[in-house]
């Protein structure tokens, strides 16, 4: 459960409990871990903490060739647990917001991948 003060934001110390970070160097490890199969997109970021599904997070995402780091609203909809199969990493997989916001990084990583999306290539998740 969020951790709430009294005027109904979340807390500090829930903030940094619920908050991720992942940067991409480059357009390949940005598709190994961008989630087109969740409806407004995703991220899958590699952590060892013990997220559950359904969970709201805040990504810090940094994209390849761009200063800006976008912190982007989702909830954990994947969870790749240690030791998985096919060297994927443990972390979890956030499907991201369907604010503005989410939708617009959505668009640049979509643009940036381009037809590597439909590349069948194998990711972190699927």
């Amino acid at each position: 459960m969020t951790e709430l003060t009294t005027t109904g934001a979340m807390s500090a110390s829930a903030l940094r409990s619920s908050m991720l970070q992942f940067s991409a160097p480059d357009v390949t490890t940005l598709y190994a871990h961008y989630i087109s199969r969740f409806q407004n997109g995703g991220i899958f970021v590699p952590t060892r903490g013990g997220f559950e599904l359904g969970a709201e997070v805040i990504v810090a995402l940094t994209l390849p060739g761009r200063e800006e780091r976008f912190a982007i609203g989702g909830r954990v909809a994947w969870v790749t647990p240690a030791n998985a199969q096919h060297g994927r990493s443990q972390g979890v997989g956030v499907a991201f917001e369907t604010d503005d916001k989410s939708k617009a990084v959505r668009a640049i990583i979509e643009d940036m991948l381009g037809n590597m999306l439909t590349s069948g290539r194998g990711t972190q998740t699927f």
